[in-house]
């Protein structure tokens, strides 16, 4: 039995390194990249300024969209009580209220009114990372070690 729950514990704990400091995908300007296609053939990039995030559209190629019929839905907060988040559209971007940290941002993409919902979510974490010193939510060290 010491055995049995000596190697539960174990794994709980790889896994949650894991999860932890999953492989995070940057932007061309530093942000989050959040994937809003099947095929990845459309991605959203977060960024935070003045308190809020900041979600660029993004093609294939990392270019910017031009925002047309897409919308976005947001939820954010804790998991047991997200609530539904005010998005605008303004200079090209989404914008959405800053969750706190340590919560989760859950958005909803369409290409328009017509199309299916893609969800994709990150939790933001602000805790520095100790290796690179980047916010855990945009750090890029294990994608780094990854490909080394």
């Amino acid at each position: 039995m010491k055995t049995y729950i000596l190697a539960l514990l174990s794994s709980l704990a790889i896994t949650a390194a894991a999860f932890a400091h999953g492989e995070v995908e940057l932007g061309p300007n530093g942000g989050r990249i959040l994937e809003f296609s099947k095929d990845e053939t459309m991605h959203g990039e977060v960024t935070v300024k003045d308190g809020k995030f900041v979600v660029a559209l993004l093609d294939k190629d990392m270019k910017a969209v031009a925002l047309a019929e897409q919308t976005i839905t947001a939820n954010g907060g804790p998991t047991s009580k997200a609530t539904k988040l005010e998005v605008t559209k303004a200079d090209g971007k989404f914008t959405i209220p800053a969750v706190k940290p340590g919560e989760w941002l859950i958005l909803q993409y369409k290409d328009n009114a017509k199309a299916k919902a893609v969800t994709a979510r990150l939790q933001y974490d602000t805790a520095n990372c100790d290796a690179c010193n980047a916010q855990e939510w945009i750090c890029k060290c294990a994608a780094n070690k990854a490909k080394k």
